[in-house]
């Protein structure tokens, strides 16, 4: 897992070819004007889901994972926390899906607070709980670049 502001983002494109491509998207893309949707930025390879939704309480909440995709979550607008946790540690309680590339469970982990400008890097060994609340649900908008796993 990696947490930075986008405007440090240059520092990690030594994480691999695809990876800049991603946060260059991201730099150079002005995301705030985005639609909720999918956009794709290389095939299916690199893609962007943009969402706008209310955060919610971690009560209930699952963690989830995905095997072929590493996901870039940046935070657009609002702020959120999310949990990370070793992908080991989930005890599965939703099957991975290999349409969707993700698996849900129950598990043990840390949250870390997402502002506005920043995004956060989670590779196939992490488990992930976004979208919780930090004290009280907002309205948030979030881009979600998906990278294959190369």
């Amino acid at each position: 897992m990696i947490i930075d502001k986008l405007e440090n983002g240059q520092d990690y494109f030594g994480l691999g070819e695809k990876i800049k491509k991603a946060l260059e998207y991201l730099e150079n893309t002005d995301v705030s004007n985005l639609t909720p949707g999918k956009y794709h930025i290389e095939n299916d390879e690199i893609f962007a889901m943009v969402s706008e939704y209310d955060t919610k309480s971690v009560e209930g909440a699952l963690w989830e994972a995905h095997k072929r995709y590493i996901d870039i979550q940046y935070m657009v607008k609002g702020t959120e926390k999310m949990g990370y946790t070793n992908v080991e540690n989930i005890e599965t309680t939703v099957d991975y899906d290999v349409e969707k590339d993700i698996l849900f469970g129950t598990a043990q982990g840390d949250f870390v607070t997402v502002e506005e400008g920043m995004f956060i890097i989670f590779k196939p060994q992490d488990g992930h709980m976004p979208s919780i609340s930090v004290e009280k649900s907002e309205t948030v908008k979030k881009v979600v670049v998906k990278v294959v796993v190369e």
